[in-house]
C-alpha cells in the first residue's frame, strides 16, 4: 500500500518552501529541505535552510480519498495522512488524530458530522441478549407474563 501525505506548514515557511521550489536554487538562501522522524514515528524535525521545526505525523478524523497513476490507465487508491510543522514554542499535540478536517466546513468533524455511541447500560444488553437466545430457542424471556 502506497500512502501520501499532506504537508501542513506556517504560512512563513509556506513561502520559503514556495521560493525553493519555484526559484533557481542556486540563488536561494534555503538550500536544504530535509524531514526526519524518530524513533516512534509521530514525531519527527523539519529543516528548511538553518531552520528547524518540530513536525507530527497526524491521522485525519475522515477518510481522504486520493489516487495516483503511472500509465493514465491503472488507478492506485492511496492513503493520506497529514504531517504538521509547527513554530518554535508551539504545543505537541496530545493525541495523534488530528480534530478537524483539510476544509473549514469539517472543523471538529468528530463530534459535529458522527453519531455518538449511544449510553447503553451493559447489563440490560446482556438481559436483552439473554432474553432473544430464549426466545429463538423456543423459550420465553425472564420476567414476561404471558396471557
Amino acid at each position: 500500500m502506497e500512502e501520501q501525505f499532506i504537508l501542513r506548514v506556517p504560512p512563513s515557511v509556506a513561502e520559503r518552501i514556495e521560493r525553493l521550489l519555484n526559484e533557481d536554487a542556486s540563488s536561494s538562501d534555503d538550500k536544504e529541505l530535509d524531514l526526519s522522524f524518530s524513533e516512534d514515528g509521530r514525531t519527527g524535525t523539519f529543516v528548511i535552510g538553518n531552520d528547524r521545526f518540530t513536525a507530527s505525523l497526524m491521522d485525519l478524523p475522515t477518510v481522504v480519498e486520493s489516487y495516483k497513476t503511472y500509465d493514465d490507465t491503472n488507478i492506485i487508491k492511496l492513503l493520506t495522512l497529514m504531517i504538521m510543522v509547527r513554530e518554535p514554542g508551539d504545543p505537541a499535540p496530545d493525541v495523534v488524530e488530528y480534530r478537524h478536517g483539510l476544509t473549514p466546513p469539517m472543523r471538529d468533524a468528530r463530534k459535529r458530522r458522527f453519531r455518538r455511541e449511544p449510553d447503553l447500560n451493559p447489563e440490560l444488553v446482556q438481559r436483552v441478549e439473554k432474553d432473544l437466545l430464549n426466545i429463538m430457542a423456543g423459550g420465553t424471556a425472564e420476567n414476561a407474563d404471558i396471557l
